[in-house]
């Protein structure tokens, strides 16, 4: 198949169980500095230190993860704080980056403008923090792009900043290990998904013991971006918009139709084993659940964490389906830059309950960046202590 053929397809990936993916922050799975990609806007980290120059102890080093997703670009700095960490930075801005792709196959010259505008931003925050170590990741806009790999270099070449585009495979082991501390209690399996701007991500976890196993997963190219656009313009009628929203529900669907198949006796014994837990993480979950709570605007400590009926998810979505955009555009936290993705994002959801009918959804506003953050945290504490121990050594023969 060509590069331009990979780009624009929207099949699902192939239906057999794939190899489980080992999401435990293990030393040894863990990247080593030297594997991951350089950041040209800092110091390498190999520059030889003065004499009189000392390496920050490992709880006052910074950290950062960026995230280039297909809707948005997400930044995080932070430092370690005992077995978690405490966040110094932030940034986040809608670029749409995969606008367009659908249609074209390439990304377009404004997106990856106003992605650059962001990545720019997210340059100089690393410099005046003075991050010992970055990761940064480009997820679906990035892979199915024709021109996906020259914006990586565009990227590289103008802010420093070196994008490495990650596999579906390990996007879903990033996010789960990022949010799954959210996950209620309880016996039996548990799923984990993601629903991105270009892809969604359903994740079986096996939660026996303290950091998920992945038992199954699956992605499919349909995000509230892509699905929006495959659908394309709807008219302003109530008729129009419910026939939109079921062949929405119907790619959804037909995208997890093995994975679903495969998860049956999985959620068969989480049920025997005192209730199916479902946790999700996306803009669609945060919002829906902001709406549920009532908020006047968004505000992340009282999402973050918080557990929803999924009955008052369902109805949300379809309250939300079947509106007219202006109606979609004065609802609190929505407004216009949600308001023509949200019901993408409603489809999905509303799909992923059928799969997995839980009667609660947990909520987190954390995902990728957080899996970022955790490796590399993980990592930089076991050559602290490999340096300790080899100084010691030393000092002591």
């Amino acid at each position: 198949m060509s590069a331009a053929a990979q780009a624009v397809s929207v099949a699902p990936l192939p239906q057999d169980p794939p190899p489980t993916l080992d999401i435990q922050p293990t030393c040894d799975a863990l990247p080593t500095r030297d594997a991951l990609p350089p950041l040209n806007a800092l110091p390498p980290l190999d520059t030889p230190r003065a004499p009189w120059q000392r390496a920050l102890p490992f709880h006052r080093q910074a950290y950062a993860a960026i995230d280039l997703g297909t809707n948005n670009c997400r930044l995080l700095i932070a430092r370690p704080s005992g077995d978690h960490f405490m966040v110094i930075d932030a940034f986040s801005r809608v670029v749409r980056l995969g606008e367009g792709l659908a249609q074209s196959g390439r990304l377009s010259d404004a997106a990856m403008d106003r992605a650059l505008g962001a990545l720019h931003i997210c340059a100089d925050k690393l410099r005046k923090r003075g991050v010992h170590l970055a990761r940064s990741v480009a997820t679906e806009a990035c892979r199915r792009a024709t021109n996906g790999e020259a914006f990586i270099e565009r990227v590289h070449r103008e802010t420093g900043i070196c994008l490495n585009i990650i596999t579906a495979e390990e996007e879903a082991r990033l996010a789960v290990l990022g949010c799954h501390i959210l996950l209620e209690p309880g016996e039996g399996p548990a799923m984990i998904f993601d629903i991105g701007g270009g892809s969604t991500e359903m994740v079986l976890v096996d939660t026996s013991q303290a950091v998920p196993r992945i038992l199954d997963w699956q992605s499919v190219p349909w995000g509230v971006v892509s699905l929006t656009e495959s659908i394309g313009p709807i008219e302003l009628t109530a008729e129009a918009r419910a026939a939109a929203y079921h062949e929405m529900r119907s790619r959804i669907t037909d995208g997890f139709a093995h994975f679903a198949e495969r998860v049956g006796p999985a959620r068969r014994d989480a049920a025997a084993a005192g209730g199916l837990r479902l946790l999700g993480t996306s803009g669609t979950v945060t919002t829906l659940a902001s709406l549920h709570l009532g908020l006047p605007q968004y505000d992340r400590s009282a999402v973050d964490g918080v557990i929803v009926p999924t009955t008052s998810m369902r109805a949300i979505s379809q309250r939300l389906a079947h509106i007219s955009p202006a109606e979609r555009v004065a609802v609190p936290c929505i407004g216009r830059e949600r308001a023509d993705l949200v019901v993408a994002g409603c489809a999905i959801l509303e799909s992923i309950f059928d799969i997995w009918p839980a009667e609660r959804l947990g909520i987190a506003d954390r995902g990728i960046r957080e899996g970022i953050l955790r490796s590399l945290m993980a990592a930089g504490s076991l050559a602290d202590r490999r340096a300790e121990a080899a100084n010691g050594k030393g000092a002591s023969s």
